[in-house]
């Protein structure tokens, strides 16, 4: 075990809240010592780890872009090697590299109300050693799923399958596609990337299996109005103007469907059957059994899954897997695919936190035992943030408002001469659960998550210019104990 160090600030995550929480602390408090532990071997989160063919957001880049670093690019739908240069860019410029500490992955962290401080047990993933620190503020930035495995369903005769079996997650960098026929189950945002990539990069033919339909919306590959802007106007303004437009249409049309699930629900029955060719049936293959935005709506930029669909190098398959074959899958219909390939694009796991334990003076905490404050911290777990991300708009939106909560949470502790905040639970409130959203990978994780309480402080709306009023105003309410 290697001595212990301590720092004002530990940020748990190298992906982009990490760096975004680093930047923050970095500009706010320069004299405020901070590191970023980092369990892979590079910074880069999600675009790090996800290396299929044509990764990409589903949010446009100019929010899910940093506040304090506009994307200027002229595509808005930005491919993953793009985003991950960014970050890297990001971090370079502002030394935040200089203070990521990889192959450090959290374990335990526990905190010591009479020391006022974390101790934290991390685990270096190349050596296999123990390391202690301990932090005056824990803050975990390492989203909420996990990196090690993603969600395969139990498939019947799947050992029997002759060909290849591949999760996304975990894509083979020597994998050869060229000329195979490929099944790709699932119609969720990998899915829809996935498909026109194989197609259009020498597959023999992909074939999309789906249980249940999903909401897909088409998004233009260029921006001329955002081009036009940054060519026009100065930066500043520019990157204001775009960012609003964006982030207030994307909120617009959440709220739309919200409210008006019928119409919504019209309005991309039109938008989506002028790009199907005459032989894919929307009822069959486009019409989901939910409402708009009940679950998350998939982003296809320059409409090249219709393209595929037209070219008719890939089609939709709407139906029930009974088992798996020696050569390919047979449907509860009684039909068969043959597959030389089979991708399971079947959604991630969740995992609160990068699987680490918390406890305070003693006594294990678990994430569902506790009450979120704000969306951003824990009832009764002192000197601790998280940065989760909305599910409905880019997750930057969410993470930039978290990252300006924390700075003035901090610079209010030591205006105060506070070495303890808190939020205090008020048993009164009800408990709902922490996401409400449909999707697979919640609901089979639901129970393992925090809950949000019926009210506010403890409940929020999955809007980001409501939240802003209630980020952006003093940090001290009746619910939050600070103390020395």
């Amino acid at each position: 075990m290697s001595d212990t160090t301590h720092l004002d600030v530990l940020i748990i995550g190298a992906g982009l809240s990490g760096i975004d929480a680093a930047y923050h602390v970095t500009k706010a408090f320069p004299d405020k010592s901070y590191a970023v532990l980092e369990m892979r071997d590079s910074l880069g989160g999600t675009w790090d780890l996800f290396r299929y063919p044509g990764i990409r957001s589903d949010s446009d880049m100019h929010t899910l872009g940093f506040g304090w670093k506009p994307w200027k690019g002229t595509k808005a739908i930005v491919d993953g090697p793009d985003i991950l240069a960014y970050l890297k860019e990001a971090a370079a410029e502002n030394g935040i590299d200089r203070h990521i500490r990889y192959h450090h992955k959290l374990v335990h962290a526990e905190f010591s109300t009479e020391d006022a401080r974390w101790t934290v047990s991390v685990e270096r993933t190349d050596t296999g050693e123990t390391v202690e620190l301990t932090a005056s503020f824990l803050w975990s930035t390492s989203g909420y799923y996990r990196y090690d495995e993603g969600f395969t369903p139990t498939f019947a005769g799947s050992e029997d399958f002759e060909g290849q079996i591949i999760h996304p997650q975990h894509w083979p960098e020597d994998l050869d596609y060229a000329g195979k026929r490929v099944v790709v189950i699932g119609s969720g945002a990998t899915a829809v990337t996935l498909i026109p990539a194989l197609a259009g990069s020498g597959a023999g033919h992909v074939t999309m299996l789906q249980r249940t339909p999903t909401y897909i919306i088409s998004q233009p590959t260029y921006d001329r109005v955002s081009a036009e802007m940054y060519r026009r106007l100065p930066d500043k303004l520019a990157q204001k103007l775009v960012r609003t437009r964006y982030l207030t249409s994307r909120i617009a049309f959440y709220e739309f469907c919200q409210a008006r699930p019928k119409e919504s629900r019209a309005l991309l029955r039109k938008l989506l059957e002028r790009q199907l060719p005459d032989d894919v049936s929307f009822d069959e293959h486009f019409k989901p059994p939910y409402d708009p935005w009940d679950q998350r709506l998939c982003a296809v930029p320059g409409g090249d899954l219709f393209k595929a669909l037209r070219h008719h190098t890939v089609d939709i398959v709407t139906d029930h897997i009974d088992r798996f074959t020696p050569k390919g899958i047979l449907l509860k219909s009684g039909k068969e695919l043959e597959a030389d390939i089979i991708i399971t694009a079947t959604g991630l796991n969740l995992q609160i936190f990068g699987g680490a334990t918390l406890g305070v003076d003693g006594t294990k905490v678990a994430p569902s035992e506790t009450m979120a404050y704000k969306g951003l911290m824990l009832s009764e777990i002192p000197n601790f943030a998280f940065i989760i991300g909305y599910t409905n708009a880019s997750w930057t939106l969410k993470a930039d408002l978290v990252c300006e909560y924390v700075v003035k949470l901090l610079k209010r502790m030591d205006e105060t001469g506070s070495r303890i905040v808190v939020p205090r639970r008020d048993p009164s409130v009800a408990e709902e659960p922490f996401l409400d959203f449909e999707a697979g990978y919640v609901m089979r994780s639901i129970d393992s998550l925090p809950k949000q309480g019926a009210t506010f402080p403890w409940r929020l709306k999955m809007n980001y210019f409501k939240d802003v009023l209630v980020f952006r105003k003093p940090v001290e309410d009746e619910s939050l104990e600070f103390s020395a």
